[in-house]
């Protein structure tokens, strides 16, 4: 398919490459940049690129070896949109979020790369676009997020925080946070937007109440 203009997943090919990564978070509509210098992952960009520009995104979990871990059930789809190579080989792209999948069946190598069959029927709904946000779920969000920043010295601009659609702020905040990997799973895996922020909102205060912190700040 030329464009990214996905309307239903019978659009998205069946048949992908996925990319292990222990930590990392792809949503849809969220971007992901890569730096890809292993040699087979170069080659997994280099097919991508030659045809619908498709990565799966994939956690690996617990199991399996070192070169071939074992991957979680539920990924996103990416498309990437931005390319480069830099002087010493390496590529750098960014990979926007389409589609979350259910990883229906690994396939018998023949690449460098895994490939597996995928499945995005439970999911339908990342095609759609985002519907309108409630008015009260924003607050008690940034308060959260407002303690936890300051846990660790850290800060974001707060503007575009208060401003932003309230898609873009949960998945950027979902998706750049160190949260552990099994949290990044339950944010991927959350049903819907409202379910998502839900979900971080409850890591955040979590997080306020292992330090014994009271999350309970207004913003200033």
């Amino acid at each position: 398919m030329a464009t990214a203009a996905y309307v239903k997943v019978d659009d998205l090919p069946q048949v992908i490459p996925v990319f292990p990564l222990t930590g990392a978070l792809l949503l849809p509509r969220g971007g992901m940049p890569l730096n890809i210098f292993e040699p087979r992952y170069l080659n997994m960009i280099d097919d991508a690129m030659a045809g619908d520009r498709i990565i799966g995104m994939v956690q690996a979990e617990a199991g399996g070896d070192r070169e071939r871990p074992k991957l979680a059930r539920i990924g996103c789809a990416g498309r990437i949109t931005s390319y480069a190579e830099t002087s010493d080989g390496r590529y750098l792209i960014t990979l926007m979020g389409v589609c979350r999948f259910v990883l229906a069946q690994e396939l018998p190598a023949q690449a460098p790369y895994r490939q597996a069959r995928v499945e995005y029927g439970l999911f339908e709904d990342d095609l759609k676009p985002a519907g309108e946000e409630p008015m009260d779920e924003r607050p008690a969000m940034l308060e959260a997020l407002k303690a936890y920043l300051e846990r660790r010295g850290l800060d974001i601009d707060w503007t575009q925080a208060l401003q932003a659609p309230l898609e873009a702020v949960v998945n950027s905040l979902a998706m750049a946070l160190p949260f552990e990997p099994a949290e990044k799973q339950a944010l991927l895996e959350a049903v819907d937007l409202s379910e998502r922020r839900d979900v971080l909102v409850a890591l955040l205060r979590m997080d306020a109440a292992a330090h014994g912190d009271d999350a309970d700040q207004t913003l200033q």
